[in-house]
């Protein structure tokens, strides 16, 4: 039998982690691009990491009855592709048995390959996967493959339209209701008793020590800024600081940028000497055309893409990266860290946008708090995440550990 390689993109998530869920998969000629298959599905309320591998095992099989004898899957969901690889282990229960059916499909190929890509390469599954989201959260469900549905990135708003204000805050409430419709679904049960804290995951969330441009009211995205010698300063006291807290912390996860990963290196140093594991989703939002300026200079030469950018998270700078986005990365981030440390404690280091992000959403706030709730640099705040879907922030913006640095 002569060989054929297909290539398999995959995605899925939930509004709400859990929430009504949806997945979405695409099988490619990997040489021309062409699809060759699509599958897309509601699939009731249920987490991310559900529906995510719902997505590869659609497109597995859809593979399959292609009569495909090679696979590489891509997916933006890194829990499920370093599971499927071997090298994470699945101690959520409830995912070993969707795991045991992929692993039977891999089985009746010669050989499949899994690889992480992010989620701008992956938007066509995406798209499907979010127009399977939207009919669980209300229209009728069902397979969404008819055309399919493509998700272009957010689109600037040029500073000669006049109503380009207005239309960000159209796109601001819009994604405001959605998140308000899935509320129900995906709150705890109000409750005041307490809850033991050995049963949750605790995220001690640190942004990372100060940068010159940090000092300077600059932008600072993806552009890898080392700490100054201030924020050095804050980093080795902010060590400390977590040593006495949570000496028992299992792991430290960080964004790759260094500034971040040395502000990592000497908090597992401080915690006898604990492995740094990196997060392509903990990294800073992407500010594009902006990156490195001032705020002034970007009121100076952006001021009708900056009004749109305030006004809705839905907008991103020039060539650059919404906060809607950002906090898709950031919830799966979180949701990979609960899944992989449960009731574990976790230091987490990263940037001032995901951060905010994660405590937005943990406090079941609007976007207004992301305006209102100021990080300083080298700042600890402290989330507990419970199996059932339980949150209880118990600090935010900790910076006593920096009194004294001038």
């Amino acid at each position: 039998m002569a060989s054929r390689v297909v290539l398999v993109e995959a995605d899925g998530g939930s509004r709400g982690n859990p929430g009504p869920a949806g997945y979405g998969a695409v099988v490619r000629d990997p040489e021309t691009g062409e699809v060759l298959a699509e599958r897309s599905e509601s699939i009731g309320v249920t987490t991310n990491n559900v529906a995510e591998y719902r997505g590869l095992i659609a497109g597995l099989e859809a593979a399959a009855e292609l009569g495909a004898t090679e696979v590489d899957a891509r997916m933006d969901s890194k829990l499920v592709v370093e599971q499927m690889s071997g090298r994470w282990q699945i101690k959520n229960a409830g995912l070993r048995p969707l795991a045991a059916q992929a692993a039977q499909l891999v089985d009746r190929f010669a050989a499949v390959r899994f690889s992480w890509i992010p989620r701008e390469r992956n938007r066509h599954a995406d798209a499907l996967a979010n127009a399977a989201m939207d009919a669980a959260a209300g229209a009728p469900a069902g397979p969404v493959v008819d055309p399919p549905r493509i998700v272009e990135p957010p689109r600037t708003v040029a500073a000669d339209e006049p109503a380009a204000r207005d239309r960000a805050r159209e796109v601001a409430d819009r994604a405001a209701a959605k998140r308000a419709a899935g509320a129900d679904a995906t709150t705890a049960p109000a409750s005041w008793e307490p809850r033991p804290s050995l049963t949750a995951t605790r995220l001690l969330l640190v942004r990372h020590g100060e940068t010159e441009f940090t000092e300077q009211g600059r932008y600072s995205g993806r552009g890898d800024v080392a700490l100054s010698a201030r924020g050095r300063e804050q980093v080795a006291a902010t060590a400390r600081r977590v040593a006495a807290l949570v000496p028992g912390a299992v792991a430290v996860v960080s964004s790759p940028l260094s500034r971040c990963t040395a502000t990592a290196g000497a908090i597992a140093d401080a915690l006898g000497g604990r492995p740094v594991r990196l997060d392509d989703d903990l990294i800073e939002c992407d500010f594009g055309a902006w990156e490195g300026r001032t705020f002034a200079e970007v009121r100076d030469g952006w001021p009708g893409e900056l009004d749109a950018w305030l006004a809705s998270t839905a907008v991103a700078p020039p060539q650059g990266e919404s906060f809607v986005e950002v906090a898709e990365r950031a919830r799966r981030a979180v949701a990979a860290l609960c899944e992989a440390y449960p009731r574990e404690t976790v230091v987490v280091v990263s940037h001032v946008s995901p951060i905010k992000l994660m405590l937005r959403d943990a406090l079941a706030a609007d976007d207004a708090f992301l305006h209102r709730l100021y990080l300083d640099a080298a700042g600890i705040s402290v989330v507990d995440l419970w199996p059932d879907g339980g949150v209880a922030v118990r600090s935010v913006n900790d910076t006593a550990h920096l009194d004294g640095i001038a």
